[in-house]
């Protein structure tokens, strides 16, 4: 009897401790995720959370799972290429409409790359060659004077000869004060004059030189006048020939001929050359140049040189041969008006060889430097 209670005992014990063993049973297994915060709510508000009934058990902490990523509001859209005038749809924004190209359709140049707004443009050729030939006979076939298949010949012929009378047999005439000038220098100040003026035509004039100088106070030194015929031989020179006459209070006159050319050359220098023969047989020359550089349209500087040349000895008019004297001076002018110019300046004279020996045996000086306030002017 003992046996059989404590084998029902027993069983009865065995039968109590199942359930609990079936409760618990696989509690090793990880746990899973926890149920989401509605569940959770849910199980607070039917009180399953207010105690953990695996509280205690050696369970793995549970896991929580990743955020879900932002939805992609472009997930599943292909990438498209912009169009143009599409509109991209999500974004709300217009791309600007693609301009057309205004060299569209040009004709493109191949090889030499351009620039600028010529590129694309077709470019013509920029050294036409111009047609060399001879004017067709037709053009000198006519008559001398067509005007007089039209009208009266001798009333045209009266015509052209009075336009030739008043407009291309035009004289006319110029004097001109080229140096009018008061020389200050050392203890001997000076004065000096060289003019000119013609009278004539375009190919013919008659012309007057002057010059003289003297020391303020005391005789004229020298003077001369030339008379000469000109006439032109090119646009730009003249050829001169005619007679100059010398004045000298103490030493003898003399008289030349006078053969010269005068003119502009090239780079605007104008040129005045003369040879020069006595009636006693000697032979001198003489070379001026001097030339305009303009500082302002009013303010002229002039640079101008002078030699003299003899081709023997003049003992009685103190000029040895070969390279007698030189000048050399600066003219600074201003002309008011074209026809009325003051200047001041400098200028440098000096006799060489025999000459500046002639000057010494006499008392003068060789060379010298003079300080210049003249007047330029015309009419």
């Amino acid at each position: 009897m003992g046996r059989f209670l404590t084998r029902l005992a027993t069983a009865c014990a065995l039968l109590g401790a199942a359930p609990a063993y079936a409760q618990h049973s696989g509690h090793s297994m990880p746990m899973t995720a926890p149920p989401p915060a509605s569940g959770m709510d849910t199980m607070r508000s039917t009180g399953m959370g207010a105690a953990n009934p695996h509280a205690g058990h050696g369970a793995a902490p549970a896991q929580v799972p990743a955020a879900p990523a932002p939805a992609d509001p472009h997930a599943g859209h292909q990438a498209m290429p912009m169009m143009s005038g599409q509109s991209m749809p999500h974004t709300g924004h217009t791309p600007p409409a693609t301009q057309a190209d205004p060299h569209a359709a040009h004709a493109m140049g191949s090889g030499t790359p351009m620039s600028g707004m010529q590129a694309g443009h077709a470019m013509s050729d920029p050294s036409p060659s111009v047609p060399e030939a001879p004017p067709p006979a037709a053009a000198t076939s006519g008559p001398r004077h067509a005007a007089d298949t039209v009208f009266d010949p001798q009333t045209m012929a009266g015509a052209r000869e009075t336009l030739r009378t008043e407009q291309g047999g035009l004289t006319a005439y110029k004097i001109m004060a080229d140096r009018l000038e008061y020389r200050a220098r050392d203890g001997r100040d000076g004065y000096l004059w060289d003019g000119q003026g013609w009278y004539g035509g375009d190919i013919d004039k008659l012309w007057i030189k002057t010059e003289g100088e003297g020391t303020v106070g005391s005789k004229l030194e020298d003077a001369e006048i030339q008379a000469l015929w000109s006439r032109a031989i090119t646009p730009w020179f003249d050829f001169q020939a005619g007679g100059r006459q010398d004045y000298r209070p103490d030493g003898p006159d003399r008289s030349y001929l006078v053969l010269g050319l005068q003119g502009l050359a090239p780079y605007f220098f104008e040129l005045d050359t003369a040879a020069f023969v006595s009636q006693k047989g000697d032979v001198t020359a003489r070379i001026e140049a001097e030339y305009d550089q303009l500082i302002t349209q009013k303010l002229i500087l002039q640079p101008r040189a002078e030699i003299e040349l003899a081709a023997q000895d003049v003992p009685e008019l103190g000029i040895g041969a070969g390279l007698s004297t030189f000048e050399a001076g600066l003219r600074l002018r201003y002309e008011f008006v074209p026809d009325f110019a003051p200047y001041i300046g400098v200028e440098y004279e000096r006799k060489v060889g025999k000459t500046g020996r002639y000057a010494r045996d006499e008392g003068e000086d060789a060379g010298s430097t003079s300080f210049l306030v003249g007047l330029r002017m015309w009419f």
